[in-house]
């Protein structure tokens, strides 16, 4: 028998849900860096698993990593809350990331409130436990636990892969008999020219100053495989013309750096060499433009 579901992974920004579905896999399929919102679009990872006995039981898991939730500034803002809270009417089982008290402040608590009377099982997850003791996780613990709204509790280190193990065997016990979504060697349904785009935002976003990643988007122009190098341009779009001179450095240096670092990334993800060729262009306020959010593929 084949038990196949979806499962959407929420929480504020930040908490690691990026982290934990890169964990689920063992590998990486969604950019992780230590700026809020770094998820933008909604992404799908797939798990299958077949039992050890050869036959065609097993399970397939997809799991919808979600952009944090938070309060929207900006119409791109406002589409990554929207993409989210839809989550919430497509999965069998939610799957709610915090690494602190709800005390914390309001985003934990606007979660719980939106999530409570639904009928959906959900599992709270208490991520980076390998940052707090005992104590501090066991007061996070209660304090959800008396709400009366989680299934379960579970504590992890996504980071470090720590029961993450566990976590998945109780999701599979929530996963009924149904079909294989998805071939069992694929681990995403997006295309590479997406995931490339999003590990060049990421090399971006861990080069820059706090100011400017937010600002950005990238646009793959052209990607052409070829029998021993995928060649590869893309257009890095800023806000401002401030913003252009930062990300590019000094003589070059910064976008180059960029450049590499992505390169060496896509390399070992395509299994061949690549060449990359990064520009940069001005797109003012594109976060408020219904048309460059449609085109960016944040808003349908």
């Amino acid at each position: 028998m084949m038990k196949s579901g979806f499962i959407g992974i929420i929480g504020r920004p930040n908490v690691g849900k990026s982290t934990l579905l890169n964990s689920i896999l063992g590998e990486k399929i969604a950019i992780t860096t230590d700026k809020p919102q770094t998820t933008r679009n909604s992404i799908r990872g797939i798990y299958t698993r077949f039992d050890q006995d050869g036959d065609a039981d097993g399970v397939q898991m997809v799991f919808i990593d979600t952009p944090g939730i938070h309060k929207a500034r900006n119409k791109l803002g406002a589409a990554m809350t929207d993409m989210a809270l839809s989550t919430f009417k497509e999965v069998d089982v939610i799957l709610f990331l915090v690494d602190g008290s709800i005390k914390k402040g309001p985003g934990d608590k606007y979660i719980v409130d939106l999530i409570k009377d639904l009928d959906t099982p959900k599992i709270l997850v208490i991520n980076k436990i390998d940052t707090m003791g005992p104590e501090e996780y066991k007061e996070i613990f209660d304090e959800y636990h008396e709400l009366g709204v989680f299934d379960s509790i579970f504590g992890t280190s996504a980071l470090e892969g720590k029961n993450v193990p566990a976590l998945l065997d109780k999701i599979e016990e929530y996963m009924e008999e149904g079909p294989m979504f998805f071939p069992e060697d694929m681990v995403t349904d997006h295309p590479e020219r997406f995931i490339v785009s999003e590990i060049i935002r990421e090399k971006v976003l861990n080069y820059l100053e706090e100011e400017v990643p937010h600002g950005v988007a990238i646009e793959i122009e052209s990607y052409k495989e070829e029998p021993n190098i995928t060649r590869i341009g893309a257009v890095i779009y800023c806000e401002k013309k401030s913003h252009k001179g930062i990300i590019i450095g000094k003589q070059g240096k910064k976008l180059k750096g960029i450049g590499k670092a992505a390169r060496l990334e896509i390399e070992a993800l395509l299994g061949t060499k690549v060449y990359i060729e990064l520009w940069v262009k001005v797109k003012e306020n594109w976060r408020d433009s219904d048309f460059a959010l449609s085109n960016f593929g944040y808003k349908e």
